[in-house]
């Protein structure tokens, strides 16, 4: 068993834990307690990228081993596609409390948000972990509990708007997800992933299965807010303080939605070529209607929060066309190669989004609105803040030598090589729209008027807040190196073969 493992559940239980405790009484210490949580979980977090390559690593809480083969324990369990989750999840919200340092300190009770900050972390640890559906639901609740006091964490009027809208639809997906879990230990008799493939069968019962995967689908796609499920999103990610933004945007849509999607529709159902067009379809919609949406917002936040739903429709519909094809049972090596540019997107939006979040959450920091018709001007006055909003602007509109044009260039290729022609096009068309917007963004924000340096001129944001937006302008073109064979063999090909290969997630956990 790997020891690692539970330490990416109990060590941020454990920040939040000391931080309610001895934050109020040793000043500032609640920083600095959910920095070296989250610095800690980052380093390993990259050691288990590196260390699980190829392998399915299964730690069973409390030591219950199977009796008669049959997993009656809690699993968690660590693969390639886990660990590159948990990088994400984990570097994130590194930089989202480095940020936080000053950012927060215009809101009250820093105690809460550092303690609910380390809980959401847990939380999707967690999610991503589980090697059962249930404590999937419980670590999704922390997360989500966590967030939805986030969002709100400002108390004003539009802050509570929004997060009783998050909770109204949270609660639904919620219900979503544990009918469609009752539904499956009702057939099953259990709630282990591995366990659940074997015991369904290679014939399950069709209707029965088809009504497990709609509750399942629109439970996470909720939480994932793919289009029609994304009413809440717009509100949530544009009212919650900045770092929670890049959180919500960059990592939790990720983690409690797009990942346990993947995970279930890949290694727990039996992939059927129906399914597979619904979900292909769902995430063209998503890109198509999400920028649409997003063109004409001029509230930055809300502009990106938009923008959210559309990139994630890229990772979704890039995935789906992989499932199309393994479910026919064709061309392994393109389903391989669109699973690899829908992966590849997960993790380049995670830094251009967050990075974005970041630039909005600087610019209100430092004038006071967020309506882009109020700016101008702002590239001579926080010049660290417009060269990485410009990086991350263009990395999201796919323009080379940046992160994002090297992943959707490999989604298109994928969708050419398939011969859905129709969703390449729309793809390029998308990509268009998106680099429209962001030059708005950039035109009315940082240049469209000459404006004179005074007193009351806006400064660059402190070194906290320039530290973490630099950093992740860095990774935007890092991160392009992952189109590399040699660096891609190490990070997305093992979990490419764990998802096209079920039988390599289910035979260690089973012992078969």
């Amino acid at each position: 068993m790997n020891p690692l493992i539970p330490l990416f559940v109990a060590v941020p239980l454990a920040g939040a834990f000391l931080t309610m405790i001895f934050g109020k009484f040793v000043k500032n210490l609640n920083r600095y307690i959910g920095l070296i949580v989250l610095l800690f979980l980052a380093i390993i977090s990259y050691y288990s990228i590196v260390t699980v390559s190829g392998t399915v690593s299964v730690y069973k809480v409390g030591g219950w081993e199977p009796i008669n083969g049959i997993p009656i324990g809690i699993y968690m369990v660590m693969d390639s596609l886990t660990a590159i989750l948990l990088c994400i999840i984990n570097t994130i919200g590194l930089l989202a409390v480095f940020y936080s340092f000053t950012y927060i300190s215009q809101y009250t009770s820093e105690n809460y948000f550092y303690a609910l900050f380390c809980l959401m972390v847990a939380g999707m640890n967690g999610v991503v972990l589980s090697g059962d559906l249930f404590n999937i639901y419980v670590f999704l609740e922390i997360s989500a509990i966590s967030s939805y006091a986030l969002v709100a964490f400002g108390v004003e009027r539009e802050q509570l708007e929004a997060t009783f809208k998050y909770q109204v639809l949270g609660g639904l997906a919620s219900l979503l997800i544990l009918l469609g879990i009752g539904f499956i230990y009702w057939k099953a008799k259990t709630l282990n992933l591995a366990d659940i493939k074997v015991a369904l069968g290679s014939a399950p019962e069709k209707i029965h299965y088809l009504l497990v995967q709609m509750l399942l689908l629109s439970g996470f796609g909720l939480k994932a807010a793919i289009i029609p499920f994304h009413a809440w999103l717009p509100d949530a990610h544009s009212s919650a303080p900045s770092p929670i933004s890049a959180m919500l945007s960059g990592v939790l849509i990720k983690a409690a939605g797009i990942y346990v999607i993947l995970r279930l529709f890949f290694n727990m159902f039996i992939i059927s070529e129906e399914v597979a067009i619904l979900i292909t379809t769902l995430g063209a919609l998503s890109m198509a209607v999400g920028v649409f949406l997003a063109i004409g917002q001029w509230d930055i936040k809300r502009l990106l929060a938009y923008h959210s739903i559309s990139q994630m429709g890229y990772v979704v519909m890039s995935v789906g066309v992989g499932m199309i094809l393994v479910a026919r049972n064709t061309k392994p090596e393109v389903a391989s190669l669109a699973i690899a540019g829908g992966l590849f997107h997960l993790i380049n939006h995670a830094a251009f989004k967050s990075l974005l979040f970041l630039n909005a959450g600087a610019i209100e920091y430092r004038i006071g609105t967020r309506n882009l018709q109020e700016m101008g001007g702002l590239s001579q006055f926080m010049p660290a803040t417009s060269s990485t909003s410009f990086v991350a602007s263009m990395a999201i509109s796919g323009i080379p030598p940046f992160n994002g044009f090297f992943s959707k260039l490999i989604i298109i290729i994928a969708a050419i090589m398939a011969k859905f022609y129709l969703l390449a096009l729309i793809a390029v068309i998308v990509s268009i729209i998106t680099l429209a917007s962001f030059m708005k963004f950039q035109r009315y924000a940082f240049y469209n008027k000459e404006v004179q340096k005074d007193e009351k001129s806006p400064k660059e944001v402190p070194f906290p807040m320039v530290a973490s937006m630099v950093t992740l302008g860095i990774l935007c073109l890092l991160l392009s190196l992952l189109v590399l064979p040699q660096v891609r063999d190490i990070v997305l090909k093992p979990a490419i073969d764990i998802l096209m290969n079920s039988q390599m997630y289910i035979s260690p956990i089973l012992g078969m």
